[in-house]
């Protein structure tokens, strides 16, 4: 008998039907002797209905009450299944996040976990009930209404997987498993059998959307097993593993795409010690997270300084930027969102050469200008203009071999 933790998305719930297929799955793994704690999202489309009725009342809603709507599509989500279970003749009960005891700070709206107790998710277990608990959720010192950011549903399964030590937290989405690129853009990718954590850490950063990121670093921290598969089939999906027992690692195991980034530039910034605090200060002060830094040197003294954010967070970085650039006369601010990020990722780049050389001629022969280039021990990324980013993408792929056979 195993302790399983089962995830399911949006769209794995996104209507009643829906969620008695996931009954369905939840019994099956219940019915082979299995211990079964549930996590689920909102229904799909719900928080971006919620958000948007939060918006019609005003522009900049108050972070903790936003919270309080927030958890509310979770909440409908476990109820709904927990009544489904008990239908079906089994013991179900559904818990909110602070009844699952899951404790973290205070950061409304982008709350980290602190601690999870789920002492009384354990009680239930014991008395062989199947535990429903909402995701995404949780609540602080004070015991108000937390939550997670997008995609915390993620991240709230492989944690209470973590406090339970579980012998396997299964993610079920709407693909699969990892695939070697995004197979809508190429239709040569191929799914993977395992990856590693830190392999699936970049990719997650890069762009890639199956995982939340911060899930993973969980994952990675606390070892913990985690199956991303799809709740529409029955085929395995993809291991996330802390190592491969294969003798040789591919060189590069995946191809990222992130079209959700603007460049911005402060041109002939004095090139003088504190500049680049003085930029990039007041930007951590906003808890605005700045993925790729450029400096370059021009004559007489000056610099150009340039960096990427998410869309996201562009209007309040050009905010910032503007007021920067005349504090220290910089002599203007552009701003650009016609561009894409293209990655390549591995840990076999960690013992090979010639990565970037391979990526910089294929995109060059497909006459594809770089415009940033960043680098960590297992990837690079390119900033090319986003009308080639496809292009990109499969011709990468390729030169990789990373095209199915």
């Amino acid at each position: 008998m195993a302790l399983v933790v089962q995830k399911y998305g949006g769209t794995s719930v996104a209507n009643l039907e829906r969620i008695r297929n996931v009954a369905d799955r939840v019994v099956k793994t219940f019915n082979q002797g299995n211990d079964v704690v549930v996590v689920l999202s909102a229904m799909a489309g719900v928080t971006d209905r919620l958000i948007n009725m939060a918006h019609e009342i005003t522009d900049i809603p108050e972070k903790r009450e936003m919270d309080v709507l927030m958890a509310t599509g979770e909440q409908t989500t476990v109820a709904l299944l927990a009544m489904t279970l008990m239908s079906m003749g089994y013991q179900a009960r559904s818990l909110l996040g602070h009844q699952a005891e899951v404790a973290t700070d205070c950061a409304y709206g982008s709350a980290r976990i602190i601690n999870i107790k789920a002492s009384r998710v354990k009680e239930l277990l014991s008395r062989r009930c199947i535990v429903v608990v909402a995701g995404f959720q949780g609540c602080d010192e004070s015991g108000d209404i937390t939550t997670l950011g997008r995609g915390g549903s993620d991240t709230s399964a492989v944690a209470i997987a973590s406090a339970l030590n579980a012998d396997v937290c299964e993610i079920y989405t709407d693909v699969d498993g990892i695939y070697t690129t995004d197979p809508n853009i190429c239709e040569k990718a191929r799914k993977l059998d395992k990856i590693l954590f830190e392999e699936m850490l970049e990719m997650a950063s890069l762009g890639a959307k199956v995982l939340q990121i911060r899930s993973v670093e969980f994952a990675k921290k606390y070892n913990v097993p985690v199956h991303v598969r799809s709740s529409f089939s029955e085929e395995e999906g993809t291991m996330l593993v802390s190592e491969d027992t294969n003798m040789e690692r591919p060189v590069v195991i995946g191809i990222t795409l992130d079209k959700n980034i603007v460049r911005i530039t402060l041109r002939k910034v004095t090139d003088q010690p504190g500049v680049c605090a003085k930029i990039f200060s007041p930007l951590a002060e906003a808890s605005i997270v700045v993925d790729m830094i450029i400096q370059n040197t021009r004559a007489g003294g000056m610099t150009d300084v340039t960096f990427t954010v998410t869309k996201a967070d562009a209007r309040i970085a050009e905010k910032i930027a503007r007021k920067v650039a005349e504090e220290i006369n910089a002599e203007e601010v552009l701003i650009a969102d016609d561009i894409a990020k293209v990655s390549v990722t591995g840990v076999g780049m960690k013992s090979h050469s010639g990565v970037a050389a391979k990526m910089f001629s294929t995109l060059a022969k497909e006459n594809i200008n770089i415009r940033l280039i960043s680098t960590s021990e297992i990837r690079i990324s390119c900033v090319i203009d986003k009308k080639y980013a496809e292009l990109a993408v499969q011709a990468l792929h390729t030169a990789f071999g990373l095209d199915k056979e």
